[in-house]
């Protein structure tokens, strides 16, 4: 049996759907971390099991959120992750014999409701796995979990609705360089100027053309310039610049 875990806050926007797709599991358990919306009465209006959190970092909540879970079996999505119906189809159909294996789920990135099909934004994260094996790392940001055995890709593919719109798209990345730059920070990470300067350019060159972002026309330039930002900004943030009395935080 599988339980089905997102941890949301104010995530009314999509949680219905994201939440409609999951009712085949076990179980469907919500952990929230202080929504003001309609986040909660979405959640317990689908049946969904509720439990609060107040944010401990993306790793630690969701590895709350699998500790919370009744079963072993987990099925880990974000409250704007929406599994397609073949999705659907094949985690029905899983045998879920050997608790070492994991599966990975491909995600298709959506800016409001126009898909971004290249460029650096898609991938495909392990998101189905035995917590009594493996979980997520105790990361603030970007954590992931570690395979300890067979890994294969789930049929089907998950809808993300990530960004509302391009500004969005450039938006969202920069709020996560301030938790980045305390991981680097913790980590000693820093870069120099001209550093800065080639990881930005190898960056948008990636996206733009190895992944052949241009492909999605003027969103898949202000997607390549989101990547060299997210390559940059948080990197910036770590150390403080030598020129200036300024501090990390104050950048």
């Amino acid at each position: 049996m599988i339980s089905a875990v997102i941890i949301v806050k104010d995530g009314e926007r999509h949680l219905a759907d994201v939440l409609a797709a999951v009712r085949g599991c076990a179980e469907v358990l919500v952990l929230d971390s202080g929504s003001t919306d309609r986040t909660l009465e979405i959640a317990r209006a689908a049946g969904a099991r509720v439990e609060t959190q107040a944010f401990l970092g993306y790793g630690a909540q969701k590895n709350r959120a699998v500790e919370l879970a009744r079963h072993d079996w987990i099925l880990s999505l974000d409250a704007d992750e929406v599994l397609d119906a073949a999705g659907q189809a094949a985690l029905a159909g899983l045998r879920l014999a050997d608790p070492a294996c994991s599966w990975r789920l491909r995600r298709r990135t959506f800016v409001g409701t126009r898909e971004l099909r290249h460029g650096h934004l898609n991938d495909a994260p392990i998101r189905l796995f035995n917590r009594t094996v493996t979980r997520f790392s105790e990361s603030i940001v970007h954590e992931s979990v570690a395979a300890r055995g067979p890994v294969a890709v789930l049929n089907g593919s998950v809808a993300h609705y990530a960004f509302r719109d391009a500004a969005d798209l450039v938006q969202r990345g920069a709020g996560y360089a301030r938790l980045k730059a305390k991981l680097y920070r913790d980590q000693g990470r820093g870069s120099s100027a001209l550093g800065l300067v080639v990881r930005a350019a190898a960056a948008f060159a990636k996206s733009y053309v190895l992944k052949a972002g241009f492909l999605d026309g003027r969103l898949g330039v202000v997607s390549a310039l989101s990547a060299a930002l997210n390559a940059t900004t948080a990197l910036a943030m770590a150390m403080p610049d030598p020129a200036s009395p300024a501090t990390s935080r104050d950048l």
